[in-house]
This record gives C-alpha cells, structure tokens and sequence, in this order.
C-alpha cells in the first residue's frame, strides 16, 4: 500500500471514531511504527491531525467545529436555565454526577452550588471554573487535550479517568436527538469521551432544548435505547413522546 492511501485511510478512520492508537495503526496496516510515526508526523506537518502521546485526534473543519461556546450560551437561555433547574431537581446531596461538556450542561452546573457533599467529574474547563469555588463540592476534572471553542478536553486521558469512575448520574449534552439517529454529535473528536461517559454512570440524561429533537448531526455517539432520560422544553408538541421511547421529559420556561 502506497503512503498516499495509507494517510487517506487514517484520516477516515479518525474522521469516524475521533482517536486512533499510533501502534494499533501499525499493526491494521501491517508496517513497523517508525512508518506510522513518518505517517502520522506528514499529517501533522500538514494540519490534518493532532497528534497526542501514543496516538492521534482529528483536526476540526470549519464545518465540524462547534459554535463558540459564548454564542450557544445565548441562544434559548431560558429553555436552557429551565432544564438545568429540571435535572438539578433529580440529584441529592451526596451523589455522584458527570457533567459532559455545553451550555445546557453549563446551566444545570450553575444550579449545583446549592448542593451539599456532591462528587463531580467533568472535562469541562467552564464547568471546572465555575464548581471550583464551591468547596462543598468535590470536583474532577479529567485530563485530556482542549477543544479551544468549546472549552472541552478530550482525547486518551479524557477517556482513560471516566473509565476509573462510577457515578450516580451522568448528563450529556448533544447537537442532535432523533427517533432512528439517537444522540449525535457536530464532530468525531468528542465521541470516544461520550462513549466513556455513557459507561461510568448509573442514570444517563440527556439535556437538549426543543431545537435538537428531530435533528440529526453529522457524528452518531448512542442510540436513544442506551440514554435512560431526555430534558427538554415545550417547545415542541408532548405527542412526541412515543416516538423516544417515552425518556423525554418537558420542562416549563
């Protein structure tokens, strides 16, 4: 096999599951590692991965990168406060939470400083900011590589500390819900940290303001059979309910 379509084959992989293992690479393409290194390093030098210790990230496209994270935060910020409220409703003191990354995510956050003896993990540097004031909360924070626009660490280290953990809750944001598609993403880099995520908790909720059900992003992180609970707003019509497997729970703005 040519290096020309060795490279080509390692950015769709990447493009479809978001990290890739350098000597796991070697041996799927049956070469020695200082060929992979050559490989990964023209890729590099060509702006089209990132490389971490031991592996490989995507590099974003313009139309793979997230919103900024100040411009999403504004948008439907009162459905937002909303379903944060909601979903902080459902924890008690002393348990164990996740918080992925977002703005949705972000608001039920704001709403956890009230609470007494939390545990909480997040790889969210704005989350990180904001609970680290608050010592009656004992916060973790994964390591990992950031995401600048949207301030979220991923990669092996994100993966390797959610993997080291069970908590009580664990909640997601997304970009997209759908009946078929289930949960998706607008890129690859996050999805072997929401595949984590969705493994280390008891209790999976998804938050989501009326705007991402029926839409459907470009990167597929679960099906709706594998999320226990949908938060969202009255935006769009109750009836949908049967169609998500009655998890969608409505909130009031």
């Amino acid at each position: 096999m040519l290096a020309k379509e060795r490279r080509e084959r390692i950015l769709a992989r990447l493009s479809t599951v978001g990290y890739l293992n350098a000597n796991q690479l070697a041996e799927e393409f049956a070469v020695d590692s200082s060929t992979i290194r050559r490989d990964l390093i023209h890729l590099e030098k060509t702006q089209q991965i990132i490389r971490t210790h031991g592996g490989v990230l995507p590099v974003l496209s313009t139309e793979g990168q997230d919103t900024p994270y100040n411009i999403r935060k504004s948008r439907h910020h009162e459905q937002k406060v909303a379903i944060g409220r909601y979903a902080a409703s459902l924890i008690a003191d002393g348990d164990s939470v996740i918080l992925d990354n977002g703005s949705t995510v972000y608001e039920l956050a704001e709403q956890l400083t009230a609470k007494k003896n939390l545990t909480v993990i997040t790889n969210d540097l704005q989350i990180a900011m904001l609970l680290s004031q608050y010592p009656s909360i004992n916060l973790n924070v994964t390591g990992g590589v950031v995401v600048g626009n949207s301030y979220t660490l991923v990669g092996p280290d994100t993966t390797q500390k959610f993997s080291e953990v069970f908590a009580d809750w664990a909640f997601l944001g997304a970009e997209g819900v759908h009946p078929e598609a289930g949960i998706t993403n607008v890129n690859a880099i996050e999805l072997p940290t929401k595949t984590a995520i969705l493994k280390a908790a008891k209790t999976r909720v998804v938050l989501a303001d009326s705007s991402k059900l029926g839409y459907r992003a470009l990167s597929h992180v679960c099906s709706i059979a594998e999320i226990d609970l949908i938060i969202t707003d009255k935006k769009k019509t109750e009836k949908m309910v049967s169609a998500y497997d009655n998890k969608l729970r409505f909130v009031e703005d």
